[in-house]
């Protein structure tokens, strides 16, 4: 892939070379280069590095939010980049990652006028047919779009989020520079090759043009809405149909607070136990059960309501898991939760992509080490995103590359651990993992006795015996044709070839044997005056040099059978 010289392309790769020469400048660079090697995790929550690696000095403290601001001052594709890297613990070292965690979407409040102007373009009529009120006062702003409230002609009071003019062409327009740089590093750097910066920055594509669709977060609204109806204390909004769009959203208002704004006094009125445990539980059964999770559950989208239960908003960013990668994640969770460490490491490494220097016995170790450790904390002693973080890192370092689906994870349950810790810093994840195994296993069994499994069965079935016949018939016919072949594939050819011909010269000399035997025999009827033993002399010898054939060829047979 080459170089775009696109105007704006180019201005993006100047801001890119910014960032890099920042990264550079702040001794970045050489850290990332070094962390893999370097680094680890201290289970008490903090980081130190081996081998008597020192902290950095003062002077260097501020390289993590130099780094910060200027992703900031670079819009809202880069700050999401930075969130995202916070969860790379195999990528950067954890003060770089503490730092990016706080990236914060610092943006103007777009005016009403142009507000007014995309909703009434987006929904095809004017803003005081749709509405009974709409506030031109924003209840919130980000990067790619502001949040409204207003009141339906029905009585509804409903949330109205507004994208930005013009993000999507400047979106367009990083996700492709970006990608670009990507390119040129993997297939320039060794660092790249290991790590693959151009598959990270697909799958962050996916997510952000995912976001930009909010026809495809108000279904992402109603599918979390249905899949979590059994937890009476999880609210999701209910988007309107018909008053949403690519542009704009409208949905359920949700009033209450954030997380992360009630103090002390607010928390003792609170369930935090009940509340933690329950978030607790619905996203063990998004991520291990639906395969689909809010990716992105920072404590500005979880929200105490005002009736004491938990909202999730801004679903514009999920993630969705395979069967296969359910699994996967169901036996390593279950094995970290119980403190088996090679059941854990045999697990995830059946998970990574194995690079050349994979080296088997120090990632079993390091695993081993990381579960042990693990045990016996609760959320306020460990993050559990970190341990996510550091299996990551973990595997980079001794070879492997960790799936994309890892790193969404490690996002999710960062933010996820911030929530836990600001509800119930006492709540022990390992015990309601241990607790949740049960259902989990219930839900697997429940799949497997489904009707559309059971239906996918029986017409498995069906086929399997309406073709039975057939293909019997042609098999039976290809052996009577005499086209029956057998196909061998040896670990060594020339090794095969070798016993084939070895064989075959068995045969043949035993042929040969045979047939003096029986040519010998034949000639004991003619009479002759040649007489050896009393018998015809020919025939005499031909019986020698079958007697003497024989014996060499059952000696050569012992002798190398044997060996």
């Amino acid at each position: 892939m080459g170089i775009s010289v696109r105007p704006e392309h180019v201005r993006r790769y100047a801001s890119i070379a910014r960032l890099l020469v920042t990264a550079a400048r702040t001794g970045l660079v050489g850290e990332v280069r070094d962390h893999a090697a370097s680094n680890t995790l201290d289970l008490d929550g903090e980081w130190e590095a081996r081998d008597d690696v020192d902290a950095a000095d003062d002077g260097a403290d501020e390289s993590p939010e130099q780094l910060v601001r200027e992703l900031e001052s670079m819009g809202p594709t880069f700050i999401k980049l930075g969130q995202l890297l916070s969860t790379r613990a195999d990528l950067l070292p954890p003060r770089y990652l503490e730092a990016l965690a706080r990236l914060q979407d610092r943006v103007e409040e777009v005016p009403f006028d142009e507000v007014k102007t995309i909703v009434e373009e987006e929904l095809g009529v004017r803003l005081s047919t749709a509405f009974r009120e709409f506030d031109p006062a924003p209840l919130a702003a980000a990067s790619l779009g502001q949040v409204h409230r207003a009141v339906l002609r029905s009585g509804r009071e409903v949330a109205v989020k507004v994208q930005r003019p013009d993000i999507r062409r400047q979106i367009h327009v990083d996700l492709d520079s970006l990608r670009e740089v990507a390119g040129l590093a993997d297939r320039r750097t060794d660092v790249g090759h290991r790590l693959g910066f151009e598959s990270m920055v697909e799958e962050f594509q996916k997510a952000m043009l995912a976001e930009l669709d909010y026809r495809r977060e108000a279904r992402n609204l109603r599918v979390l809405g249905e899949n979590l109806a059994e937890f009476d204390r999880i609210v999701v909004p209910q988007p309107v149909d018909d008053y949403s769009t690519d542009r704009v959203l409208t949905m359920d208002l949700i009033r209450g607070r954030k997380v992360s704004d009630i103090g002390p006094l607010g928390r003792m009125e609170l369930d935090g136990e009940g509340l933690g445990r329950e978030l607790f539980r619905a996203y063990i059964k998004q991520i291990l059960v639906d395969g689909f999770f809010h990716a992105d559950p920072h404590p500005g989208n979880v929200q105490i309501t005002d009736d004491g239960r938990l909202a999730l908003l801004d679903l514009g960013m999920v993630a969705r898991l395979t069967p296969t990668v359910r699994e996967y994640l169901v036996k390593l969770l279950l094995a970290v939760s119980e403190g088996r460490g090679e059941d854990a490491a045999r697990v995830a490494e059946e998970m990574c992509t194995h690079l050349d220097d994979y080296d088997r016995e120090a990632f079993e170790h390091d695993v081993a080490t990381l579960v042990t450790e693990n045990l016996e904390v609760t959320v306020g002693e460990l993050a559990a995103g970190r341990v996510v973080a550091e299996l990551s890192r973990i595997a980079a370092a001794d070879g492997l590359r960790p799936p994309p689906e890892l790193s969404m994870l490690g996002k999710a349950l960062l933010n996820l651990d911030e929530v836990a810790r600001l509800l119930a810093p006492e709540f022990d994840p390992n015990q309601a993992l241990r607790d949740e195994a049960a259902r989990i296993l219930q839900h697997r069994l429940a799949d497997l006795v489904s009707p559309g499994s059971v239906v996918a069965a029986a017409l498995e079935a069906r086929d399997f015996v309406e073709k039975l016949p057939s293909r019997v018939n042609r098999v039976l016919d290809t052996v009577a044709d005499g086209e029956v072949r057998l196909n061998l594939r040896g670990f060594d050819e020339h090794e095969l070839m070798r016993g084939l011909q070895k064989v075959a010269n068995r045969v043949a000399m035993a042929t040969v044997l045979a047939a003096l035997i029986i040519g010998a025999a034949m000639l004991m009827r003619v009479d002759t005056d040649a007489r050896l033993f009393g018998y015809p002399a020919l025939a005499i010898v031909c019986f020698l040099i079958a007697a003497a054939g024989g014996v060499a060829l059952l000696v050569s047979i012992l002798i190398s059978d044997r060996r």
